[in-house]
């Protein structure tokens, strides 16, 4: 097992997948295992998730609204908060919330520390606001 394996550790691939030959669910580990819970995390809204009502960050809920500093301060509050609660391998150092109304996209850009290993990584999520953009 890889040094990162064993402080990281591994999770299903996402969005989940299957190798039909081997018999297996795809996996993802290190980095790419913390991007992919990141993801996840962004993506789902508080209840939906069962059996788990206080798991994620309800992005999704902002998408009505106005785009002002206050509106884009309560959106890092979110998802510093949601990292801190749902991905205890990292330490959120630095979290950007930027809008782009041209496009209509919400870039998140995370700075983080992993726990086990004081190595700094950086993420980046874009957030659609418009329909049908991607």
């Amino acid at each position: 097992m890889a040094d990162s394996e064993q402080i990281i550790g591994r999770g299903w691939s996402f969005p989940p997948s299957f190798d039909r030959g081997r018999g297996e669910v795809a996996m993802t580990t290190g980095i790419d295992d913390i991007h992919a819970s990141l993801q996840i995390i962004f993506s789902t809204s508080l209840g939906e998730r069962l059996m788990q009502p206080i798991f994620g960050c309800s992005l999704q809920s902002m998408v009505q609204e106005p785009m002002n500093s206050g509106n884009l301060g309560y959106i890092k509050y979110l998802i510093e908060t949601a990292i801190l609660y749902h991905e205890p391998r990292i330490d959120a150092e630095e979290v950007g919330v930027s809008f782009n109304a041209e496009l209509g996209v919400l870039d998140i850009a995370i700075s983080y520390l992993v726990r086990g290993s004081n190595s700094r990584f950086n993420f980046v999520y874009p957030f659609y606001i418009n329909e049908g953009e991607a």
